[in-house]
């Protein structure tokens, strides 16, 4: 199975065309107003409408309400669904919804390992590196998405140490904070993809 690659936070057009250009498999859209990466479902929406059918949309939230989820789920419909382990139980995502429950750095590890699952840091969205001997480790005992403080310079090493089944990139990519780099996200996924090559050869 080759390697995930999952762009961010994209709010912009330009966001989404440099990630499809660079081969990147899954896009994520923000949906939590105090994220500088937030975007409406509306927007989201349009934006997704530039997605070839082989690129993932991912709807990210974090602590949603019901009446959140209704509302984005009113203007689009996302091929998965990522929050926090915790909030998948009062949500109510439909079941043709596939799911990707947040773990996190510090945070506390369910008895009944979710089959996959995306790895973060304590605070997600600012650059903070996740924790790589923890994600290792469940790793083995699930298909992990390593995210969290990812970039160019370090996901090679991720890959090496925590062999995931994905990588997840946001603020690694950008400029400025909200604002995604054409460069930095083709950058990204040419060294995602190497270091995949590398650890599978």
């Amino acid at each position: 199975m080759s390697l995930l690659v999952k762009i961010c936070g994209a709010t912009r057009e330009a966001d989404v065309a440099a990630a499809v250009e660079a081969g990147a498999d899954a896009i994520g859209f923000v949906f939590h107003e105090a994220s500088r990466r937030n975007v409406s479902p509306s927007r989201a929406a349009k934006l997704a409408s530039a997605l070839p059918p082989d690129v993932l949309l991912v709807a990210v939230t974090l602590h949603p309400t019901r009446r959140q989820v209704r509302q984005i789920l009113s203007e689009l419909t996302p091929d998965i669904w990522q929050s926090d382990h915790e909030d998948f139980a009062a949500i109510g995502i439909p079941a043709n919804i596939q799911r990707w429950p947040v773990l996190r750095t510090g945070g506390r590890v369910p008895r009944r390992l979710p089959h996959t699952l995306l790895f973060d840091a304590a605070v997600s969205g600012n650059g903070m590196q996740a924790d790589w001997h923890a994600a290792a480790l469940l790793a083995r005992q699930s298909l992990l998405i390593i995210g969290g403080g990812l970039n160019v310079a370090t996901v090679g090493y991720a890959i090496e140490a925590i062999r995931p089944v994905g990588v997840d990139v946001s603020t690694g990519v950008e400029s400025e904070p909200g604002v995604k780099d054409e460069l930095l996200i083709r950058k990204f996924v040419t060294a995602a993809r190497a270091a995949d090559r590398s650890v599978n050869s």
